[in-house]
């Protein structure tokens, strides 16, 4: 087999994995709510402080692989990640499954810094969009199983049980990644890793993360919320400022000058932070004003991933040829009307116009993705694409937390306030009302999101210069 395709696959499989987990612990959350008596509030970190440690430090690992080579840093991210499994497996309690989520996210970060970037070296410029729309392919796959096996799974075992499934895979690949990846003699660069750079990028984004979920509850003027975001403000001044002084900083700010680079990666948080505010939202009004079992929320839950499964593809071959901004403007449309139309659900809206809607939002991020993957990598050098694959990966898990934090606080203000202060653990068939209340809130707030990134979008131009270190 070609080397490029050897890589290919392994990156492919590595996505599949990590989007699978993702996705069986989204359609169980409603589960291990119940099942472990805490409220909304406190599982919404069993997916936030996932998100959280990924964008913390993919930057970093991004640029240690431009260092040390991609194939040492994708490698420990196998084995850090199938320990963070093993301890979420084992786990027992909401403590300790958030910490082994940690852990998780951890070797997650390792993975998504490194995987476009392999992709790009291995493949020649011709066909980047292709293999990269291929990736959203794989992740496709992973996302429409996730729910599916997910759904299953719930119906006859423990929650815990979701978590077993990475350990023989992550094994597996870890053992692959052995053979498929061969660091390149003489890669290592003689540049140094910026140590103060990467603790002021995890400080101020870790600030940003606790800061956005924790002020609704605190208040953002209060001594603890507005703490945290004046420290997420300060961490953030040192780190432009650091990265202006640094002879090798973590992030080259020049990178950031350029339309074609920094434009999507502002339209990727966007359409993310708009399309989690879906996925977080949809299982608990699937379990609790649909009544649908685990298998059936599953099923359903798996629609829009089989748009990205068919289309990512298609997309990806036709920005090779067309270029990114007619794709990525369409599709973030897509996914902002798919949003509006998901405000006007009702507790009597059939299982069709689910399906519709949900095959809207899926056809959107399908349509943007690949492109806009593509548009990032394509406008850096081959030196500098490990940083720009953690800065694409960092735009898109702040969009995710974003999305997810958003979502959380306006429905948990909404139907706290609707009923005097109970919350979503004790939710009875009454309150349903309540609930669509503040869900139309949730997505008409993924609508502004959306609008916002289609703004970004039509901002692309035709500037297709890349970047080049002065």
């Amino acid at each position: 087999m070609d080397k490029k395709w050897q890589v290919f696959f392994l990156v492919a499989f590595s996505l599949f994995m990590s989007t699978l987990d993702s996705s069986i612990v989204n359609v169980a959350l409603p589960f291990i709510m119940t099942d472990l008596s805490q409220t909304m509030g406190t599982i919404q970190w069993v997916v936030t402080v996932y998100l959280l440690f990924v964008s913390s430090f993919l930057l970093t690992f991004g640029r240690l692989s431009d260092i040390i080579g991609r194939p040492r840093v994708y490698r420990l991210g196998f084995a850090v990640f199938t320990l963070g499994s093993f301890l979420c497996a084992i786990s027992g309690t909401a403590a300790g499954l958030i910490l082994s989520r940690a852990v998780q996210g951890m070797g997650a970060s390792m993975l998504m810094a490194c995987s476009p970037a392999l992709i790009v070296d291995a493949f020649e410029p011709a066909n980047r969009g292709r293999a990269l729309g291929l990736m959203g392919t794989c992740v496709a796959a992973g996302l429409t199983l996730g729910p599916v096996a997910g759904g299953f799974i719930l119906e006859y075992f423990a929650w815990l049980t979701i978590f077993y499934i990475n350990i023989p895979v992550g094994l597996v690949a870890l053992v692959w990644s052995r053979w498929a990846l061969k660091p390149k003699r003489g890669h290592s660069s003689h540049e140094s890793m910026d140590i103060y750079g990467s603790l002021f990028m995890a400080i101020w984004v870790a600030s940003f993360i606790i800061g956005l979920i924790r002020s609704p509850d605190w208040g953002f003027f209060s001594f603890k919320g507005g703490g945290c975001w004046a420290i997420g403000i300060m961490a953030f001044i040192g780190f432009v400022v650091h990265a202006q002084r640094a002879v090798h900083p973590l992030l080259d700010l020049g990178l950031l000058r350029v339309r074609r680079f920094s434009l999507p990666l502002g339209a990727a948080l966007f359409l993310f932070a708009a399309l989690f505010s879906l996925v977080f939202m949809m299982p608990f009004y699937l379990s609790l004003i649909c009544g649908f079992s685990p298998a059936k929320t599953g099923l359903i839950m798996i629609v829009p991933f089989i748009f990205l499964l068919v289309i990512s593809p298609v997309s990806g071959g036709l920005a090779d040829r067309l270029g990114s901004m007619l794709l990525c403007s369409a599709g973030m449309g897509c996914l902002a009307i798919a949003l509006a139309f998901m405000a006007t659900l009702s507790p009597s809206t059939g299982e069709f116009g689910l399906f519709w809607r949900l095959s809207l939002a899926g056809m959107g991020t399908a349509l943007f993705v690949s492109p806009n993957s593509a548009a990032i990598m394509g406008a850096v050098p081959a030196e500098h694409r490990g940083i720009a694959a953690g800065t694409m990966a960092t735009a898109r898990n702040l969009g995710m937390v974003v999305g997810v934090a958003l979502a959380s606080s306006i429905f948990t203000r909404t139907f706290t306030g609707l009923t005097q202060g109970v919350g979503l653990d004790h939710y009875t068939p009454g309150m349903a009302p309540f609930f669509m209340t503040g869900f139309r809130y949730a997505m008409a707030a993924g609508v502004s999101l959306a609008l916002l990134g289609f703004g970004l979008t039509l901002a692309y131009g035709n500037d297709l210069r890349s970047w080049k270190k002065p």
